[in-house]
């Protein structure tokens, strides 16, 4: 099926099964399933996309961005770079006047740092109220292996390329390290856990194994 969502033409295809609510879901390649109950009417599914129309293209710009990243960094007014899973001007993320390609790197590594601390801290308030855990601090780090983790002292790790990511993937990678603050390891009880407040974790980290490469400087 197809449906104009603004200025954007939406392809998606519509599972029917034995279910009880409609959902959608969007895989890490861009493909758009709408999961429906049997004999759901096509104005129905329409409507429901219609109603998450802005979210809906907000996620594919964001795959879109992720996959066509550039591959060589250009360090000047115009080279664009990823922040919360869209593409900026350098110039609107750092003050780029009379700045060196080194300095500019410098900075810009700086303000990732700055805006992942802040991002961080805003979801872990959210996310901590529904799980009723508190970890006891969390820093921002450069990691090239892991995108968090949580001692067992309960202090949490991030890595401040988490700030060129989709707020939706940061907030998985959140959840992920406060469930640890319950279940050490990744056992059913701790997938269970993340499930519950984020169903469509999966899409999340399959998003970041295909796209995580583009996330970097």
């Amino acid at each position: 099926m197809k449906i104009e969502l603004g200025q954007h033409i939406i392809e998606f295809h519509v599972e029917y099964g034995p279910r009880k609510k409609l959902s959608i879901h969007i895989d890490p390649s861009g493909l758009m399933t709408v999961k429906a109950p049997n004999h759901t009417s096509d104005d129905v599914v329409m409507s429901a996309v219609k109603q998450h129309g802005s979210k809906i293209v907000k996620q594919l710009q964001a795959i879109e961005a992720a996959r066509t990243a550039p591959k060589v960094r250009e360090y000047q007014e115009e080279g664009k770079f990823l922040h919360l899973g869209k593409y900026h001007a350098l110039h609107e993320l750092i003050e780029t006047n009379g700045r060196t390609e080194e300095e500019l790197q410098h900075d810009l590594k700086k303000f990732y740092f700055a805006s992942c601390k802040k991002v961080i801290g805003e979801r872990i308030k959210i996310y901590q109220k529904q799980l009723k855990v508190t970890p006891k601090s969390y820093i921002i780090e450069e990691s090239r292996t892991k995108w968090g983790s949580c001692s067992s002292a309960k202090h949490l790790t991030f890595n401040y390329r988490l700030a060129m990511a989709p707020i939706e993937v940061i907030d998985y990678v959140v959840i992920h390290e406060l469930c640890h603050l319950l279940h050490m390891n990744h056992d059913r009880s701790f997938w269970r856990r993340v499930g519950s407040v984020m169903p469509d974790y999966k899409e999340k980290e399959a998003f970041l194994a295909r796209y995580g490469q583009a996330m970097t400087l």
